[in-house]
């Protein structure tokens, strides 16, 4: 069990030829384990970054994709990976943003800098390989220039690839979607990478109570590290109650879901309060469900908020982390669960 996990260690190759092929997770089939393939880079266009990828994050909604919960996937094959580190190799026409050799972040929401034409991968069986404006599940990636953000080489490269998504979609979720105040009451569903850094956030920003709630023990123990006043195993059939009580049997100014189950979105929604509490959805609900609420408190000041990416900007928002990591503020270490190959991807 991961809290996030990191593909790191990518074998990386001479980039002088030009059609050079390296190793990258295509997938060929939603719900079907990725498959390791050959591809080729093509000539760098307008806008585009070439970048050698040394971490990646292995986010939620990667995983998501592969599973199709947002509908069928018109795409394949097509490249993954949102959320990265690498150094860049070579810049297209028009790149002044990032420059040959820069130790950069790679993330999937804009920041400044050109937006490029999405790249395309050639394989000798498979002909083309499609790919969005940012990948990191192969050993390089043409990346768009606004999808990377350069950052000091001191920093560890496992942890400038979170800051890729899970770090900075915690912190635009709190700062930007719940406008968190201090003594603001906080309940968080699932404990990941994106919960782990909210409970961080939380706790700089003076929320109090905050509670952390998952099914595993594990995670909710290192919930209490990070800040985390109360923890609630949501396996306990009393969970709901348990998490009133943890706020004096009071409903929460905040509640946000990271897991996109239904039910969990459920209890959050009705766990918040009706007058001007905020329940924030980070996780992605299947598009094959559907949520039954009632939404008379919406009409009176209660808000039901679907997060992307915490509205957060990169390149305003990296700087900001980096400095409270350097003063030791933020803890990038304990979210990472596991590391492993890119060969090992699947597993």
């Amino acid at each position: 069990m991961a809290i996030q996990g990191i593909i790191t260690g990518l074998n990386h190759k001479n980039f002088e030829d030009r059609n050079m092929k390296f190793k990258a997770a295509v997938l060929l089939v939603s719900k079907e384990p990725l498959v390791i393939e050959e591809v080729e880079v093509q000539p760098l266009k307008v806008g585009q970054v070439l970048v050698k990828i040394d971490s990646s994050g292995v986010c939620g909604a990667q995983i998501n994709e592969i599973d199709a919960v947002k509908g069928q996937d018109l795409f394949l094959p097509h490249l993954l990976g949102h959320e990265g580190h690498g150094e860049v190799i070579e810049c297209g026409e028009g790149v002044s943003h990032v420059s040959v050799g820069d130790k950069v972040v790679l993330h999937w929401r804009k920041s400044k800098g050109i937006e490029s034409q999405t790249p395309i991968y050639k394989n000798s069986t498979l002909g083309q390989i499609n790919a969005g404006w940012v990948t990191t599940f192969n050993e390089y990636a043409v990346v768009s220039e606004n999808r990377l953000t350069v950052i000091p080489n001191h920093i560890k490269n496992e942890h400038a690839a979170l800051m890729g998504c899970a770090v900075t979609t915690a912190m635009g979720t709190l700062m930007n979607d719940a406008k968190a105040r201090v003594g603001d009451s906080l309940a968080i569903f699932g404990c990941g990478g994106v919960g782990l850094s909210l409970i961080q956030f939380a706790k700089l920003s003076g929320c109090y109570p905050i509670v952390a709630i998952d099914i595993y023990e594990s995670k909710l123990k290192e919930a209490v590290k990070l800040g985390a006043t109360h923890t609630v195993n949501s396996l306990d059939r009393n969970y709901e109650k348990l998490i009133l009580q943890s706020n004096s049997n009071a409903n929460f100014d905040i509640c946000i879901d990271n897991t996109g189950l239904p039910d969990v979105l459920k209890t959050a929604y009705r766990l918040t309060s009706p007058t001007g509490g905020k329940t924030i959805m980070v996780g992605v609900m299947d598009k094959k469900n559907s949520l039954d609420i009632w939404t008379y408190p919406l009409h009176f000041n209660q808000e039901l908020i679907g997060s992307s990416g915490g509205q957060c900007n990169p390149d305003l928002d990296i700087p900001k982390i980096i400095k409270l990591m350097d003063n030791n503020m933020l803890d990038l270490e304990n979210l990472i669960g596991s590391t492993y190959k890119l060969d090992q991807i699947n597993s």
